[in-house]
């Protein structure tokens, strides 16, 4: 099993732990001490070693024949003995020409005895406990017998006596000299692709959950660190004579989520639970520095809240992923006073620019590169991968891991690295780039034991020396350095390590943009990623189901519904966030949030309830007047459906989709036929366009005045035995009047009713 596929075996973790065990070895401590909690502290004692080593300076980094050799450690006696006198001397291992033969070296140390130097007297005083000493041992590549290219083991070995007379080995030290010649015939190129990144900081709404980025953009904070590695760059003359340009070029991987969450911090006053935050100066500082970087550097703009493309892809959610890539996507967080979201109106197409190009292009003041993809983790599936492609990304950039035949890039068969592949995707041929995963672990090496930075620089130039002795004859090699999106680095240590590619004759910065103009290697096909390291399925069902939701609100949008839609689609992107990976607590309340936030929209269309409670029809054919509320900032299209128990006569048109305008107030006439007088109940529903409910279905009470047949039959019938009875009486008072008969007499109108009342 090679080293990359035994770190592929065991996870993360193991990784990390492998990592803290090398930097150790460098540092002579055995791997059993080397624990991840005491990675913070950077020495080079050991368990069976009494008496601490640090590692002050090791000059020079690349020794050339006849060069001078100089260590500077300090000697600090942690034990409870006192020891006379130390003395030192340098020895070292049998010259590595492969990346194999290092891994060999790293894993199981050799014993340093093909060149020794004589001892030379530390101190001679004696060394009590608690008291430390600094001394320098001078040497020369000849007085080390480095006398070929290649990588050599190296040891400082510290002798002492004890009081009871004991001569012991004390302390040691171990890293690697690189031997080079001054003036190689070939030199290797070295990339850096470097992140800018945090998790997301904004819950559903686009208000602040917390004001943890204010740690991390203040002096000293991660953020601040990460920048500061750049700044401290050397510089040179510019193709103008009056400017200056960094010696390495290093390209700045950029979440837009994040340039948001700066920005509406540096505006200010920004609110975190009610309170005001913190980080208002600083987090205007920091971007005006990374805007000066990104004046100097390349600038990749990554998805929308580095939002897990795997997960989102294997959820059913491609659509989702492409809303979130900077050259086409939406997702984009609406600027409000509070940070409370509000959607933006529909103002028709977005045009060219995607939105996360347009945040980019908008907080730092440069264009960035869309079509570079890095995917968290640096593996993807070909599912994701293509529909990257779909979204008009046409370099991918992944780690040795991602890939069957990643190993051969970086130069682990013995073969010279290159650090460029091809891959054919249904959408087409992609570019890729192979990640080196040693030297990114170097790199956060320097995070894991910051007191050892100039070993774990050291380590870094064994592990490029290593594969520039793989160069075939006038071929040089070229590597990709990719640390991982939560590097933490010591400014000073990573930054040398990036200055070692143009001070070494032997090394040669160039970008990544060059990087993927160069000649390719046989990369294989992709490997895919672990289900268990993306978002796990119980999460991402929350996703999928919000995401549904608007996209059926989007069928109501009148116009641009992406871009009316944009503040949910970067509430979408941050719920679904690579960051959250290794974090099911975190990320659950995220898609919680997400979920109660997105369901309010639809509550925000919705049917007004009559002041009484009541709508009275005056006739058989009167309409039923109704009033829906619209509180979005743009115009929404919806469908209104009436039910009454099936026994009510009352039937209503179809009215067909109805616009109602951004926050307003709308009156809608739906013609209705009332065959019966009375009250009814009647159930009014608001859809969209393709029948999914908004707001919550009303209740009304509707009175009829309107004549029925049943009544009206009723009414006529009595109307018309009326006129008989009339009739009746009006023939019988003229057949008397024909006949002569006399009126009736008084005795003949018994039974009529008094004309008065008596008395």
């Amino acid at each position: 099993m090679t080293r990359r596929a035994a770190g592929r075996a065991g996870g993360r973790q193991v990784l990390l732990g492998a990592l803290v065990t090398v930097v150790g070895g460098m540092l002579g401590v055995p791997a059993a001490s080397a624990a991840p909690g005491d990675a913070g502290r950077a020495t080079g004692s050991s368990a069976d070693r009494p008496l601490e080593l640090t590692l002050d300076r090791l000059e020079p980094r690349t020794v050339t024949p006849g060069a001078a050799v100089e260590v500077t450690a300090t000697l600090r006696n942690d034990s409870t003995e006192t020891y006379e006198d130390l003395e030192v001397r340098l020895q070292r291992g049998e010259v590595l020409t492969s990346r194999s033969r290092l891994a060999a070296d790293l894993a199981r140390p050799g014993d340093h005895t093909a060149a020794t130097t004589p001892f030379l007297e530390v101190s001679s005083d004696e060394l009590e406990p608690g008291e430390e000493v600094t001394f320098t041992y001078p040497s020369t590549a000849d007085g080390l017998q480095l006398t070929a290219d290649g990588v050599y083991p190296f040891l400082v070995n510290v002798n002492g006596t004890r009081a009871d007379g004991v001569t012991e080995r004390v302390a040691e030290l171990s890293t690697h000299l690189v031997v080079q010649p001054a003036e190689p015939a070939t030199r290797t190129g070295v990339a850096w692709l470097w992140p800018i990144t945090d998790r997301p900081h904004r819950d559903a709404t686009g208000a602040f959950t917390d004001d943890a980025l204010a740690a991390q953009v203040a002096e000293g904070g991660r953020l601040d660190r990460v920048l500061e590695t750049v700044e401290q760059l050397p510089r040179t003359t510019a193709p103008t004579p009056a400017e200056t340009e960094p010696v390495v070029p290093v390209t700045l991987a950029v979440d837009p989520a994040l340039l948001e969450e700066l920005s509406a911090m540096a505006a200010g006053p920004y609110l975190v639970d009610g309170e005001e935050g913190t980080g208002t100066a600083d987090a205007a500082a920091l971007l005006e520095r990374l805007r000066r970087l990104a004046a100097d550097h390349d600038v990749v703009a990554l998805p929308y809240a580095d939002a897990d493309a795997d997960a989102l892809v294997a959820a059913g959610r491609p659509d989702a992923l492409l809303r979130t890539l900077p050259g086409e996507g939406t997702a984009r967080q609406p600027g409000t006073a509070d940070g409370a979201l509000v959607p933006a109106p529909a103002a028709g197409p977005s045009g060219e620019t995607g939105a996360g190009a347009a945040i980019v292009e908008e907080v730092l003041g440069v264009e960035p590169r869309t079509d570079l993809a890095w995917p968290a983790g640096g593996t993807v599936d070909e599912a994701t991968l293509a529909t990257l492609v779909d979204g008009g990304v046409g370099t991918v950039v992944l780690a040795e891991d991602g890939l069957t035949g990643g190993s051969r890039a970086v130069g682990d068969d013995g073969d010279p690295a290159v650090a460029r592949g091809d891959l054919t995707t249904d959408g087409g041929p992609v570019t890729t780039l192979v990640a080196d995963g040693e030297l990114a672990e170097a790199v956060e090496a320097a995070t894991l034991q910051p007191g050892a930075g100039r070993l774990v620089e050291q380590r870094h130039l064994a592990e490029l020396a290593a594969l520039h002795a793989q160069q075939a004859d006038g071929v040089g090699s070229t590597v990709l350095v990719a640390p991982p999106r939560w590097v933490d680095p010591d400014p000073g240590t990573v930054a040398a390590m990036m200055t070692d590619t143009y001070t070494q004759p032997w090394l040669v910065p160039f970008s990544v943009a060059a990087a993927a103009d160069g000649p390719a290697a046989d990369v294989g096909e992709l490997t895919g990623t672990d289900p268990d390291v993306r978002l796990p399925a119980a999460t991402m069902a929350g996703i999928v189901e919000t995401s549904r939701v608007r996209d059926d609100f989007a069928a109501a949008v009148v116009g641009d519904a992406d871009a009316a839609l944009a503040g949910y689609d970067a509430a979408i992107a941050r719920a679904a966030s690579a960051q959250w990976r290794g974090q099911p607590a975190a990320s659950q309340a995220a898609v919680t949030d997400l979920r109660d936030t997105v369901a309010r929209l639809r509550e925000q269309v919705t049917l007004v309830t009559p002041a009484d409670g009541t709508y009275t029809l005056a006739s058989s054919d009167a309409p039923l007047v109704l009033t829906v509320r619209n509180d979005l900032p743009f115009a929404v299209e919806v469908r209104l459906d009436l039910q009454a128990r099936s026994n009510v006569q009352l039937t209503t048109e179809d009215i067909g989709v109805q616009t109602l305008g951004p926050e307003s107030l709308t009156q809608i006439e739906v013609p209705a036929d009332v065959q019966q007088s009375g009250g009814f109940t009647v159930t009014a529903r608001l859809t969209t366009p393709t029948e999914v409910p908004l707001g919550e279905p009303v209740q009304l009470q509707v009175r009829s005045t309107a004549y029925g047949p049943v009544t009206l039959a009723i009414t006529l019938g009595a109307a018309a035995l009326l006129a008989l009875l009339f009739l009746r009486r009006a023939v019988r008072f003229v057949l008397r009047r024909r006949r002569g008969e006399p009126a009736p007499t008084a005795d003949e109108a018994v039974g009529l009713p008094p004309t008065r009342s008596p008395v």
